[in-house]
């Protein structure tokens, strides 16, 4: 099986977010073909069309992040039943200028945790179709929305619960799969 470099992107800026606590968990019980690296968000400015003819170093970085990276997983909380703003505004840091979208055929996993009981299910489906609006095939099942619970993963992604461990597993397992078809169908920059 061929190894995979995956970049991932906490879609929460709060540095203790429990989101990047999921992520941790995610990479531990990742199949050893997968290798992370983190793509962060938290010193984008906000995006406006004037950077077009020059974006910052840091969009730069952010843009070759996601282009030498051969799948993006995106681990994102819930606000307010949408997609958080720092996220939305990386996602189109990404996408900018037109014609240059780094999303365009790069296979996609969206999961999130939240402490309500629907984990982060409203979120996801909202971002859902930013990403198809991009041309980023998104691995669709297995959906994954996490009830975060006090202990559930603790600081070095290690999780209390072996019923929670056993899913995250499988999740990471499909989503090696999933990058494994889509890029025997569209190729790598195709």
């Amino acid at each position: 099986m061929t190894t995979y470099n995956v970049g991932y992107i906490i879609g929460s800026l709060a540095k203790n977010s429990i989101n990047r606590k999921l992520a941790k968990a995610l990479i531990k019980v990742a199949p050893e073909k997968l290798k992370f690296h983190e793509i962060p968000i938290r010193d984008l400015p906000l995006y406006s069309y004037d950077y077009d003819a020059d974006f910052p170093a840091v969009a730069k970085d952010f843009k070759a992040g996601i282009k030498g990276s051969d799948a993006v997983l995106i681990v994102t909380p819930e606000y307010n039943r949408s997609v958080p703003g720092g996220l939305k505004n990386a996602i189109d840091w990404a996408s900018r200028p037109y014609g240059h979208n780094v999303f365009a055929n790069k296979p996609t996993a969206v999961i999130g945790t939240s402490p309500g009981a629907i984990g982060t299910a409203v979120g996801q489906q909202a971002l859902r179709p930013i990403l198809g609006f991009l041309n980023a095939p998104q691995m669709n099942a297995v959906e994954a929305y996490i009830q975060f619970k006090p202990d559930l993963i603790g600081e070095d992604g290690e999780v209390s619960s072996p019923e929670t461990e056993a899913f995250l597993r499988k999740y990471m397992e499909s989503f090696h799969a999933f990058i494994a078809h889509v890029l025997t169908v569209l190729p790598r920059d195709a």
